[in-house]
């Protein structure tokens, strides 16, 4: 048995003020209550909520503050994320900082909600690191795990837990829950999803085990979620199966088709069809007409 204890907090966000004042408060309370916790983690933009203009270089004075938390209670810590400002860009980022305060690595998230994040750049790089005598681990945010791309490459370079920090307050949340699971069975990991509330979330923070099975499921208000995990649970999945029965990582590892839709010089024409990456606007009269008059049509060339 390999142990390790993890806990969620899924607290309120405002967009209006700092919250890193209750976040500290958060994690006091929480290694006051649960002192055997020896990793902390947080929602998506928890700190300042999903305005860009809280943007700020890094490091900086708020990281500086996290780190000398993580170094108080002798836990890793990841706050969640922060707008980055950087040149003329901005980066949605995610720090990881170890029991000694130190950051040990920061990761830009590589898929921005498009086209509602707007103004956020995308990143280009992936983040693991190793729990000295754990495990590996490695950084999702919100969104990325739409792109199982993202999750695959994490869990074929070792990560045996995914931290995966998350914003949303829409209607696709039970979607998002089902990813989750599917994430976590596909790739035989360990997946924390950790949502916000208010401005930050609709809550409903999910824990799933290498089976894909629900550890835990919070409820729409604030939790504190401390989970005990065993990482040999991961390796012997992954030696001997889902619930040993499929054995997705290594047939990808033996599989014998390459994808030719990752290949950057292939036009992929089908998805030049979809149109632009924009919000979706109004239907109106107009669009009604012109669909009714494109189905005709296509009614017309069948039955020819």
């Amino acid at each position: 048995m390999i142990p390790f204890s993890i806990a969620g907090i899924q607290m309120p966000v405002s967009a209006s003020h700092s919250n890193v004042a209750l976040m500290t408060h958060k994690v006091d309370v929480l290694m006051s209550v649960y002192p055997w916790v020896q990793m902390v983690m947080f929602s998506e933009l928890c700190a300042y909520g999903p305005l860009t203009v809280h943007a700020k270089p890094f490091p900086n004075l708020v990281e500086d503050e996290f780190c000398d938390l993580a170094r108080k209670h002798g836990i890793w810590l990841l706050p969640g994320t922060m707008f980055q400002k950087q040149g003329d860009e901005i980066y949605n980022t995610a720090s990881v900082i170890n029991p000694e305060g130190v950051v040990v690595g920061r990761y830009h998230k590589q898929f921005p909600f498009y086209p509602y994040e707007y103004g956020v750049s995308a990143g280009d790089q992936f983040l693991l690191f190793d729990v000295p005598e754990v495990g590996r681990f490695g950084v999702s945010i919100c969104y990325d795990m739409w792109f199982p791309e993202t999750s695959r490459t994490l869990a074929v370079r070792g990560a045996e837990v995914i931290l995966h920090p998350t914003l949303t307050a829409t209607i696709d949340r039970d979607i998002e829950l089902a990813i989750v699971q599917a994430t976590a069975a596909t790739n035989q990991c360990f997946v924390f999803d950790i949502n916000g509330l208010g401005d930050g979330g609709t809550g409903r923070s999910i824990i799933c085990g290498p089976d894909g099975r629900i550890i835990h499921q919070a409820s729409t208000g604030p939790e504190m979620i401390p989970i005990e995990i065993d990482l040999e649970r991961v390796r012997r999945s992954r030696e001997n199966g889902v619930l040993r029965l499929g054995q997705p990582l290594k047939s990808f590892r033996d599989r014998k088709v390459d994808f030719d839709i990752y290949d950057k010089d292939d036009p992929l024409p089908y998805l030049q069809t979809l149109g632009q990456l924009i919000k979706p606007t109004r239907l109106t009269m107009q669009h009604i007409k012109s669909a009714l008059q494109d189905d005709v049509a296509t009614r017309e060339q069948q039955s020819t």
